[in-house]
């Protein structure tokens, strides 16, 4: 990856100011009822796409409606559920023991805090933070492949993991996270793509863009 020019102050709130203008009220993409579907969905959703997600759900939460069924789930009927999911036989393991704590020590109930959902199996900080910008309006950011690209070509971070960038972002921010990580995986998503990005036609930060590579990031 090229060093990018990081971005001043004033350009960082411009590109903040954008992004909550551009995108006012956005939200997760992914379908859900309530915090259990909301949860399946978003560690799910890891090396997945949301519309692949969104087809695989249905059947799912028709067969383990909540965590209680989903506890005692036969794993090959779950696999079969969400074998169209990259890596379905380490989720369909990971959903089953994740569901069985939420039972022995939430009864039953999706902890809402980020501490307590990392104990669950499969469930990271980016997952866990995706569920409370999310649910609750946490302000927090997460960064999947979409922000952590869009924060790079824009010069807001230059760190190398996630995690760091998380941090970064989170710093320079402040205010507005999760609104902000909405807006980026957006942005990210449908303009400034991994590939053949929509630089001339449709991005609205192309003149804050610092990337000397055409966006080969």
């Amino acid at each position: 990856m090229k060093t990018i020019k990081q971005a001043t102050k004033n350009e960082t709130l411009e590109i903040k100011n954008a992004l909550l203008e551009r995108y006012s009220g956005a939200e997760t993409e992914l379908q859900y009822k309530d915090a259990y579907e909301l949860l399946v969905a978003v560690s799910l959703s890891a090396q997945c796409t949301d519309k692949r997600v969104n087809l695989i759900t249905p059947k799912l939460f028709e067969a383990y409606p909540t965590p209680k069924k989903l506890a005692v789930a036969d794993i090959d009927d779950l696999k079969s559920i969400i074998s169209s999911c990259s890596f379905f036989n380490n989720k369909a393991s990971n959903l089953i023991k994740m569901a069985q704590r939420v039972m022995s020590v939430y009864s039953g109930s999706i902890p809402l805090d980020a501490k307590e959902l990392i104990t669950l199996a499969g469930v990271g900080q980016k997952t866990a933070n995706v569920v409370l910008i999310e649910y609750v309006g946490a302000n927090l950011m997460a960064v999947d492949t979409h922000v952590f690209r869009v924060s790079h070509r824009l010069g807001l971070s230059s760190d190398l993991t996630a995690i760091k960038s998380e941090e970064t972002l989170s710093k320079i921010f402040k205010t507005d996270l999760n609104a902000l990580h909405q807006a980026m995986v957006l942005f990210g998503r449908y303009i400034c793509k991994a590939k053949n990005p929509l630089c001339d036609s449709e991005c609205f930060l192309s003149e804050l863009c610092k990337s000397k590579e055409r966006f080969k990031i």
